[in-house]
C-alpha cells in the first residue's frame, strides 16, 4: 500500500471517526431536546387553561358546562396541518382538572372522573407549589405508549382552587425526531465525502515531494542524468540534497576507478612503443632510415597519448555535468556549415566528397560549444573511416514542432555485427580501413554523452546499400531542469 494511500485511509478514518461520535451525540440529544421544546409549549397552555378554569369554576365541569363543551368541540374538530414531514388531523391533548385536594373533578375521559390523582407528580407538586410535570406510559413495556403532562394551578385571587393538567403523547413527536435524524445523517455523509476528497488533497499535496524525489532517486539509480528536484518541504529538500551529494561521491569514486583502469590499459601500448623506439635509438650504428621510422613512430604514438588526454579531460567535464548550463536558441544548419568548411582540408587529403542538405526547420536549444564538438567529432569519423574518393554525406531534416534529424553517412566498410552495440563505449575503436590504427576510443563516447545531456538520441547502422550512417535526434527545447 503506497504512502498517499495510508494517509488518505488514515485521514478518512480519523475524520469519520470524529464525524460518526459527533453525530451520536446530537442524536442523542435530539429526542430530549424535541421533548422540551414540547414541554414548553405545553406549560404555555397549561396555565393559559387554568385561567380559563378559574372563570369557569363556580359553574362546574359537568357535561353540560361551558367548558366541558369547548373541550369536547376541541377533540372533534378536524385537523389538516401540514407540520413539516407530519400531517396532523386530529387533537390529541389530554386535559384533567382536580381540585385543591386531587380529586379529579374532569377529565377528557369522562370515565375516570371522581379518581385520587394526588399521587401523581404533576399534581402533587403543583398542589404544594412547585412545577408539576411527569411522563408516564399507559402500558408499561411500549416506549410508545407515554405521555407528557404538565399541571398548571387553578387560582382565584390568593386562593388554590386545584389543578389543571394537559397531556400530549410523545408518539406524536416521533415524526419529528425520525426527521431530524434523516437530516443530521444526510449532512453527516455530505461532512464524511467532503472529508475524503479534501483527504485526497492533503496526500496528493503531502506526497508530491515525495513522489519527486522517489522519481529523482529512481532515474538517478538507473543512471539517467538529472538534477535534484527543488522541493518545496524544507527537510525533503535536505533530503535530496544529500542524496544528490551522496550520489556524486558514488559516482565519483567508481569514475576514478574506472578511468584509472581504462586509461592504465591503453596507455600501455603507446608507452612500451614509445620506449622501445627510445632503446633501439640509444644503440650504436642504427641506420638513418630506421632512426626515421624509430622517431616518427615516437612522435606518432606521442600524438596519440596527447589526444587520449585531450578527449579524456573533454569527456569527463561533459559526463560529470547533469544538464545544460546555458542553453539558447541555435541554427544547428549554420554550425553544420561552419564545421563542414572547417573539415574540407581534410576531406581533400583523402579526395573526398562532403555533402550538406538542409530541410525544414532548423532552430533548437542547445549549447553551441558542446554542439560543434559533437559534429566535429561526428565528421572526423566519417572522414576516417571513408574509403578514398568516397563521400561523407550529411543531412539534416526536422517539420516544425518535430525533433531535428542529423544524419552523417559514408560509405566505409560497414561496422562488424559484433561491435555495433560498443562503438559508443569508452574506448572502444575500431582499426581505420586505409592505416588499420586504431584511433582513442573517446570521440563517439564524446557524441553520446553530449546528445543525452540535450535529451536526444544517437544511433548507429550498417546502410543496405553500402556505407555507415549515424543518426542523431534532438529535441528542440529542453525540459524544465527542476521538475
Amino acid at each position: 500500500m503506497s504512502f498517499s494511500t495510508r494517509i488518505l485511509i488514515a485521514w478518512f478514518l480519523l475524520a469519520g471517526l470524529a464525524t460518526v461520535l459527533f453525530l451520536n451525540s446530537i442524536l442523542n440529544q435530539v429526542p430530549s431536546s424535541v421533548r422540551q421544546a414540547s414541554e414548553e409549549v405545553l406549560v404555555d397552555s397549561s396555565n393559559l387553561l387554568a385561567e380559563v378554569a378559574s372563570l369557569h369554576w363556580d359553574e362546574g365541569f359537568s357535561e353540560g358546562s361551558p367548558f366541558n363543551q369547548a373541550v369536547q368541540r376541541y377533540l372533534k374538530r378536524p385537523l389538516d396541518a401540514h407540520i413539516w414531514s407530519r400531517h396532523k388531523t386530529q387533537s390529541e391533548l389530554v386535559v384533567y382538572l382536580t381540585d385543591n385536594r386531587g380529586q379529579l373533578i374532569y377529565h377528557s375521559d369522562p370515565s375516570l372522573i371522581g379518581s385520587d390523582f394526588s399521587d401523581w407528580r404533576d399534581v402533587a407538586m403543583t398542589l404544594r407549589g412547585e412545577y408539576g410535570a411527569r411522563t408516564t406510559r399507559t402500558d408499561p413495556d411500549d416506549e410508545n405508549t407515554s405521555y407528557m403532562y404538565v399541571g398548571a394551578p387553578v387560582i382565584d385571587g390568593d386562593r388554590l382552587l386545584g389543578v389543571l393538567s394537559l397531556g400530549k403523547p410523545t408518539a406524536s413527536l416521533h415524526p419529528f425526531i425520525t426527521l431530524a435524524h434523516g437530516y443530521f445523517w444526510q449532512r453527516g455523509g455530505i461532512i464524511l465525502l467532503c472529508a475524503l476528497l479534501l483527504g485526497a488533497a492533503m496526500s496528493i499535496w503531502m506526497t508530491r515531494s515525495i513522489r519527486r524525489l522517489v522519481n529523482y532517486v529512481e532515474r538517478a539509480r538507473h543512471g539517467e542524468r538529472v538534477s535534484p528536484p527543488v522541493l518545496g518541504d524544507r527537510e525533503l529538500d535536505r533530503l535530496a540534497r544529500a542524496t544528490e551529494a551522496m550520489r556524486q561521491e558514488i559516482d565519483g569514486k567508481a569514475y576514478v576507478e574506472q578511468y584509472v583502469h581504462t586509461l592504465t590499459h591503453e596507455m600501455k601500448s603507446p608507452l612500451s612503443a614509445i620506449r622501445g623506439a627510445a632503446e633501439l635509438l640509444q644503440e650504436a650504428g642504427v641506420p638513418d632510415t630506421m632512426r626515421e621510422r624509430f622517431l616518427g613512430n615516437i612522435d606518432h604514438e606521442s600524438s596519440r597519448l596527447q589526444r587520449l588526454v585531450d578527449r579524456l579531460l573533454s569527456l569527463a567535464s561533459v559526463e560529470k555535468r547533469q544538464q545544460l548550463e546555458q542553453p539558447e536558441e541555435l541554427d544547428l544548419a549554420e554550425i553544420l556549415h561552419h564545421e563542414l568548411e572547417a573539415k574540407r582540408p581534410l576531406a581533400q587529403k583523402k579526395q573526398l566528397q562532403l555533402e550538406l542538405s538542409c530541410q525544414g526547420d532548423t532552430l533548437l536549444q542547445g549549447e553551441a560549444f558542446l554542439l560543434e564538438q559533437a559534429i566535429s567529432n561526428l565528421l572526423d569519423n566519417a572522414i576516417e573511416f571513408c574509403l578514398p574518393e568516397g563521400r561523407v554525406e550529411v543531412e539534416l531534416c526536422g517539420e516544425s514542432e518535430e525533433p531535428l534529424q542529423l544524419k552523417v553517412r559514408n560509405d566505409g566498410p560497414a561496422v562488424p555485427d559484433y561491435a555495433l552495440a560498443r562503438v559508443f563505449e569508452r574506448f572502444y575503436s575500431l582499426p581505420r580501413p586505409d592505416s588499420q590504427r586504431k584511433s582513442t576510443g573517446l570521440g563517439l563516447s564524446f557524441v553520446s554523452e553530449i546528445t543525452q545531456l540535450h535529451h536526444g538520441q544517437i544511433k548507429l547502422y550498417n546502410l543496405d546499400a553500402g556505407g555507415v550512417e549515424v543518426c542523431l535526434t534532438l529535441p528542440r527545447e529542453q525540459p524544465d531542469q527542476s521538475s
